[in-house]
């Protein structure tokens, strides 16, 4: 199987309501979805999400880079040699993870279905049989984010993820209301997206909500003073994980020498793809870490990717990978309920395109004869 062609779709993902984190205010996600066709005639599919905030991507970026660089490299490539191809993609590129992501998904999108499997299986088989799904608020008000708290906790979500970092007073009133309102056993994870800066900030916020029972905080301080965060780990007894700091396996080295965080979270957009995230779940387990696959709030493409790594690995033991559900259109399907999802045994990723709502949310198309 030898890849002979991609299609490049520039779309906008319609958000049911604003998304609200600490350094932006998103009413629709740009994406980019890269199909990739096949001598055999197989298709596969991957997707690029990217954060300027965060790997240094924009969406006209992420099209150029695929559109003029790694899709051309690729040509009459096997997408098993996946070693070879993130090789090949990493001696033409610095950087983009994002971008890399999107072929490496396509990738394993194409091996599963050509072998006949579910992407899982390529990753190690299932591990867990279902994963939870949590509940994520966006920064709000105190009373605003505890009603709706209150009302995903009856809606049967299995924990709840909170958006603070805008305001430390306000984030320990925030974070006090959503513990009122569920109740004191409830899990709660807060996440900072390094709204809080230094490690002396955020210990003071932590301290103030040490008695609120939360599961762990999330990127309390900016992402690349790893110092500042093993500070912070060694100095407060609530686990802490790290996100916008780790991208790939140079960071990871760093966090582990310093023992900087008790979890990681995996985002295939920051570490370019699945090769590279089983690599983190590989690297965090011999740490004695646990592991979280983490979202840039993407489509159903790069969250069933996502989630296939979840099934597959005993150390990844929650994710974020919501985007579906906070979209009011997609372009495919998956199966979630209030509190958990399965995946299928289907071949690949397991999805199946709308091709009609592709085309619909798509403002740039670019073919590419690779």
């Amino acid at each position: 199987m030898r890849i002979t062609s991609a299609t490049i779709y520039g779309i906008h993902l319609p958000l049911i309501e604003p998304f609200i984190i600490s350094y932006h205010k998103y009413v629709n996600m740009p994406s980019v979805i890269v199909e990739l066709h096949t001598d055999e005639g197989i298709i596969g599919f991957g997707e690029a999400t990217p954060d300027e905030h965060v790997t240094g991507e924009t969406f006209d970026g992420v099209i150029e880079a695929l559109s003029q660089f790694i899709l051309p490299a690729i040509q009459g490539e096997n997408p098993f040699r996946i070693e070879a191809i993130h090789e090949k993609m990493d001696q033409l590129l610095y950087g983009n993870p994002t971008v890399k992501a999107a072929v490496d998904i396509a990738c394993y999108d194409l091996m599963g279905k050509k072998a006949g499997v579910p992407v899982y299986d390529l990753l190690g088989g299932r591990y867990h049989d279902q994963l939870e799904v949590p509940k994520v608020l966006s920064i709000l008000e105190p009373d605003e984010m505890a009603k709706q708290a209150r009302k995903a906790k009856e809606e049967g979500y299995a924990s709840i993820k909170l958006k603070v970092g805008t305001d430390v007073r306000k984030d320990v009133e925030r974070i006090k209301a959503v513990r009122a309102a569920v109740g004191q056993s409830f899990p709660i994870r807060v996440d900072a997206n390094q709204g809080w800066q230094t490690s002396s900030l955020a210990l003071s916020v932590i301290r103030k909500i040490e008695e609120c029972d939360i599961d762990w905080i999330e990127q309390p301080v900016v992402a690349d003073d790893i110092d500042a965060l093993a500070e912070v780990r060694s100095k407060t007894k609530i686990p802490v994980m790290i996100d916008e700091g780790l991208h790939g396996l140079k960071e990871m080295r760093e966090v582990i020498a310093k023992k900087a965080a008790d979890k990681i979270n995996i985002k295939l957009m920051k570490c370019g793809g699945l090769y590279r995230g089983s690599q983190l779940v590989h690297m965090a387990e011999m740490a004695g870490m646990t592991c979280q696959v983490g979202s840039m709030v993407e489509s159903t493409v790069a969250s069933a990717a996502g989630l296939h790594l979840a099934t597959a690995k005993k150390s990844i033991q929650s994710h974020e990978l919501v985007g579906p559900l906070m979209f009011s259109k997609n372009i495919a399907h998956l199966p979630f309920t209030t509190n958990s999802i399965s995946l299928s045994k289907k071949p690949g990723l397991g999805i199946d395109i709308d091709p009609f709502a592709l085309e619909q949310m798509t403002t740039r198309k670019i073919q590419v004869d690779v």
